[in-house]
């Protein structure tokens, strides 16, 4: 009589071999030149760029958080690689860094080779976009670990900048204009409060429901994160002297790490223009605007502090590469973000 395979304990080794071949030619086309091998070895090897001085390696790590939950729902899970992306990223550009390579997790208690595929085509669409190499990643069955037809994602970024361009705050002044970078929607932050005000309690929208000035709402909510690599490439021609991106804790939270201590940011909330998401949110559950600004980026993913003669330039560049940017604010003597009336 056969014995038991690792199948009937619920890990598909083949499936899983067969997600490997579909994902080599999307982490391919990402490759960069200084990407040596390709998926299916032990490990990601990529050699550092010749042309950077004294180079420095720059890593960040993030996840999605609940807005997988919008993707399961939907069945729709070609895009949340790209949020996955975009969240390590966008961080590690914050101190000139160029990204090099990224790396993902990804586990579910049962592989669906479609889904996996769907998911890895986003993670690579993410990488195009900040123009780096998906060098590799893990796929991990865990049976019983998740819901039926669930996963969880994790991602890794490194990438590097010469020691003598990084950017680190230190010559931010009272004076300085504050250019924020518009965002593409909630990103990937709040969706726990999101999710509990529009899609749960007495009276919750449905997904499919297209809602006034919103649009179709589960559109909406799972439109991706946008990936300001672009905008930071243009922003260290331009002098710019610290950059944030806006995760969770919003603006009030965020702002303030970018700064040297004794200075704070007056913000003009009116210089600006809202997603209606959130008034959407706010209106339907009663959100204080305090609640509101450090839970959500709301409508500002990414903030610039500039130097002032390179203010006007750095935000027409920013225009021309369709990078909606507006000045929403200046730096300040004293500590923390206050908003004007």
């Amino acid at each position: 009589m056969a014995g038991l395979t690792y199948r009937d304990a619920g890990v598909d080794i083949e499936a899983a071999k067969q997600l490997v071949e579909r994902i080599k030619p999307l982490a391919k086309a990402t490759a960069t030149p200084h990407v040596l091998g390709s998926i299916g070895g032990f490990a990601g090897l990529c050699a550092l760029p010749d042309d950077i001085d004294d180079p420095v390696l720059v890593s960040g790590t993030d996840g999605v958080g609940t807005k997988l939950k919008l993707a399961f729902e939907l069945g729709r899970h070609d895009s949340i690689g790209i949020d996955l992306v975009a969240m390590c990223v966008n961080d590690i550009i914050t101190v000139g860094a160029c990204p090099l390579f990224f790396l993902d997790y990804f586990a579910t208690s049962k592989l669906d080779v479609d889904q996996g595929e769907a998911v890895v085509r986003g993670i690579a669409e993410g990488c195009r976009q900040a123009r780096c190499a998906l060098l590799g990643g893990e796929t991990a069955e865990l049976p019983g670990f998740y819901a039926s037809g669930e996963y969880d994602l994790a991602g890794f970024a490194v990438g590097v900048v010469s020691r003598k361009r990084m950017i680190d705050g230190a010559s931010v002044e009272a004076g300085d204009p504050v250019i924020g970078l518009a965002s593409s929607g909630l990103h990937s932050n709040g969706y726990s409060l999101a999710r509990r005000v529009l899609l749960e309690g007495e009276a919750p929208l449905s997904l499919d429901e297209a809602v006034e000035s919103v649009g179709p709402l589960g559109e909406a909510l799972l439109r991706p994160t946008k990936i300001y690599v672009n905008a930071s490439s243009i922003a260290l021609e331009h002098g710019v002297h610290a950059m944030c991106h806006i995760t969770g804790g919003g603006l009030p939270e965020n702002l303030p790490r970018m700064l040297p201590r004794g200075l704070g940011i007056r913000l003009d909330p009116g210089s600006w223009t809202s997603d209606p998401l959130f008034d959407l949110i706010q209106r339907r559950g009663g959100v204080a605007d305090a609640e509101m600004r450090r839970t959500f980026n709301m409508g500002v993913g990414f903030t610039m502090v500039a130097n002032p003669e390179e203010a006007n330039g750095l935000l027409s560049a920013l225009d021309e590469s369709s990078d909606r940017a507006f000045i929403i604010g200046e730096v300040i003597e004293g500590e923390g973000v206050t908003f004007s009336p």
